[in-house]
């Protein structure tokens, strides 16, 4: 090995210096680190851009391991190499997406390991945990997902939810809403019934706008049902009191910037997107429900604090209509665990991460590596759910 020092008072060096190397190892500062890269390290990121691979020891430096915080300048990792178990900001965004592909070195010590304080769900997870029907089950039991989403000016929206809680599993969909969202949808999916009947879980807002009275008294008498629910879009405006952890938010940074402002906490779209967690746990425990927030990588809170990270999706999922076919995956995942969220509301966290796997699986599979429309990623949930590792 040649040492080479790095000249400190002459940073312009630096792409001299790596213009010739094909491996740069980052083990300048370990999971004690924090704050960023130190002064004569800033123009590393720039200078390496482009050049040699970059391996990150533990994280990449700079990093705070406990927290997906990004607090100042960091070398982007092509993969991280940890030891013993995943780190938090291994796992949370925004840290997360500087750490490139992660490898855990396993140290025979995981048994002396407390409880995560973050866990990321994995393809795997999913296909031992999704509820399959069995030779007995009628629709019912496979769960009825009632729909309260769209509108004359948003038809698309209850479209793209219900034909995702279709192709998810659900037994039975039923549409409540104006007549031109419910005629289109039996054109698309006859198989959709419009009109109140039973429901075991409900996916609310969608496509509403917050100035539609017909479906916000809608979205209300649902909620005050107690059943299982995803939250959504229209439906986080005005939120009532007694949501319990079966009800599961499903903001944006944005949305859930303005949901924290209404809630009494001045929480900008920036803080949001610099710490999902955090300002998902606020939410979670100023409403009593489970949180789920969309972003790179997906971050479903409870208000216990338990978290659960999301990150199977292809960067081509941020378009039009995404959240809606979520929201439809989702609620068909809630229906057919309604049983076990009836005896345990707090599965719900679970419930809500396994949707966003299978939600980013199913995108995977139709982008193929290039644009996916959002009705697409919903054609695809059944390929995906049968492609699940361990199907």
């Amino acid at each position: 090995a040649r040492v080479r020092d790095l000249p400190a008072d002459r940073p312009a060096d630096l792409p001299a210096l790596l213009a010739g190397a094909d491996l740069l190892v980052d083990g300048v500062a370990g999971i004690g680190g924090r704050g960023g890269l130190r002064p004569a390290l800033h123009g590393l990121p720039a200078a390496a851009a482009g050049g040699p691979a970059v391996v990150a020891v533990d994280l990449p430096s700079g990093l705070d391991a406990d927290t997906g915080a990004v607090g100042g300048a960091v070398l982007p990792a092509d993969v991280t190499v940890t030891f013993g178990t995943a780190k938090p900001c291994h796992l949370l965004a925004p840290a997360a997406g500087l750490c490139g592909r992660l490898v855990v070195v396993d140290l025979g010590t995981r048994e002396e390991l407390p409880a995560p304080a973050v866990e990321r769900v994995e393809p795997a997870d999913v296909a031992r945990g999704w509820r399959r029907p069995g030779p007995g089950d009628d629709k019912y039991a496979r769960g009825v997902v009632g729909v309260v989403a769209g509108g004359p000016d948003y038809t698309g929206a209850a479209v793209l939810a219900a034909e995702a809680a279709v192709r998810a599993g659900a037994g039975m969909v039923r549409y409540l809403g104006p007549e031109h969202p419910a005629e289109v949808l039996r054109q698309r999916r006859p198989e959709v019934v419009a009109g109140a009947g039973r429901v075991q879980a409900w996916v609310l807002g969608p496509g509403v706008s917050p100035d539609d009275g017909e479906q916000g008294a809608r979205i209300r008498d649902a909620l005050a049902s107690g059943e299982p629910a995803v939250v959504d879009a229209g439906a986080l405006a005005a939120l009532p009191g007694g949501l319990g952890p079966q009800h599961v938010l499903t903001p944006h940074a944005g949305e859930l910037s303005r949901l924290l402002s209404s809630l009494g906490h001045d929480v900008d779209r920036a803080a949001v997107e610099a710490d999902p967690r955090a300002a998902g746990l606020t939410a979670a425990r100023a409403t009593g429900a489970t949180v789920l927030v969309k972003g790179p990588v997906t971050t479903v809170v409870s208000a216990a604090g338990r978290t659960l990270t999301a990150a199977s999706a292809p960067v081509w999922l941020g378009t039009a209509g995404a959240g809606d076919v979520l929201a439809g995956i989702l609620g068909a995942a809630l229906a057919a665990r309604a049983g076990d969220l009836a005896d345990d509301p707090s599965l719900a966290v679970d419930v809500a991460a396994a949707a966003a796997v299978l939600h980013g699986w199913a995108a995977t599979l139709t982008s193929a590596g290039g644009p996916v429309a959002a009705l697409d990623v919903a054609d695809a949930v059944p390929a995906a759910l049968t492609s699940l590792p361990g199907w």
